[in-house]
């Protein structure tokens, strides 16, 4: 078996929880839709967001709507690059799986 990374991104409407929650929420199922994951695969999550995404934590949505509770969960901030995607939500996913 060994880890892989899988890594999303998607932007957010608005600096809120609940945009950040929702759009979170999006990404991360169609994230396991598309790669046919089972949450006891994946080993840990890192959330990013751009410095103007400040209003909640991404991990909330994974502990919330998708009952990740055993999963390690990480959030940080992106370096502000001038011309930068803005409003942007990126995750790395570390998945332990025999998939290729």
């Amino acid at each position: 078996m060994s880890v892989r990374g899988i890594k999303g991104a998607t932007t957010v409407e608005r600096n809120t929880a609940e945009a950040i929650i929702a759009a979170t929420s999006e990404l991360l199922e169609k994230m396991v839709a598309l790669n046919a994951l089972d949450v006891d695969e994946i080993a840990s999550a890192f959330f990013h967001t751009s410095p103007d995404l400040n209003a909640e934590f991404p991990a909330v949505a994974a502990r919330r709507n998708l009952g990740w509770n055993g999963v390690p969960l990480l959030c940080g901030h992106e370096i502000g690059v001038p011309g930068s995607l803005p409003m942007c939500l990126r995750v790395l996913l570390h998945v332990n799986t025999d998939k290729r």
